[in-house]
């Protein structure tokens, strides 16, 4: 009998097991995108409310925001600064969350890489970002390096605990399973470590792509790097509030994008992987 099957536990819940009494949603991918649209409908709602009741120098309304939106892709300045955006934050990302998620399965494994990483990791996570764009102007100058250096050590400690917590909640029973039948190391690794991640590193990757966008502009907002940062800082310049509201709305149109493509497979991998 192959290693995989005597740690497979035996008994599992699956969707065919369910009792006939108990109501299943029918189309959930539905009901989900109806209350998303929603949500959306009524953070429009209150952003029109929110324009009229406080003026165009405070809160621009729907139709300036969407007629600045148009002239920054007619214009061709949209394209250039979002893709600017978008390497800074997904390079940085993927940068410090492999360094992180490296370091944390091997934390999780090794008790002393744990317990000598941690710290610095939470220390590091403590520390503000706004921190980290001072030193990293300071060391790399003004610049795209500067927006990448930073976002990369804000992912890093966000994959480091997940990993960390991800491997230590493995279940001890199979793991001593796995030395007694001697599994050789990676097929440890992959049938019993990596598949017990998933619940842990997928929020912490949505967590950890969120903050590399709004890191990433912020830290081009104030490096003067190219971007959707640099954008935001010629609308201020200019107090042009309807350009300032056009590229937050373009900055969080590519970051649900990104999700889109990116994470939504692995949470549809996880949820195949639930119901098998």
């Amino acid at each position: 009998m192959a290693w995989a099957d005597r740690c497979r536990p035996v008994a599992r819940l699956r969707a065919k097991d369910v009792p006939p009494g108990v109501k299943r949603s029918r189309d959930p991918a539905f009901a989900v995108a109806l209350w998303t649209a929603a949500g959306l409908g009524l953070l429009a709602l209150a952003w029109q409310w929110g324009a009229m009741a406080l003026g165009p120098f405070v809160l621009p309304s729907l139709q300036d925001t969407g007629q600045a939106m148009v002239h920054l892709v007619v214009s061709g300045v949209a394209g250039p600064a979002l893709l600017a955006t978008l390497v800074h934050a997904l390079g940085g990302c993927l940068a410090g969350g492999a360094v992180g998620l490296v370091l944390g399965i091997a934390g999780g494994l090794v008790l002393p890489v744990g317990a000598m990483s941690r710290p610095v990791f939470t220390a590091l996570l403590g520390t503000p970002p706004i921190a980290w764009v001072v030193l990293a102007l300071l060391w790399f100058g003004p610049g795209g390096a500067a927006a990448g250096f930073t976002v990369a050590i804000t992912a890093a400690p966000i994959l480091f605990l997940a990993a960390l917590e991800g491997v230590a909640s493995r279940d001890p029973a199979l793991a001593e399973m796995a030395r007694l039948y001697r599994a050789p190391p990676l097929q440890r690794l992959t049938d019993l470590v990596l598949p017990g991640l998933a619940d842990f590193l997928l929020p912490a990757l949505a967590t950890a792509l969120a903050f590399s966008f709004k890191v990433a502009v912020m830290a081009e907002v104030l490096s003067g790097a190219d971007g959707v940062g640099g954008g935001l800082a010629t609308a201020r310049s200019h107090f042009d509030l309807a350009a300032t509201m056009a590229w937050i709305v373009l900055a969080v149109i590519v970051l649900l994008v990104a999700d889109a493509l990116l994470l939504a497979p692995l949470r549809g991998w996880r949820a195949s992987r639930t119901e098998a």
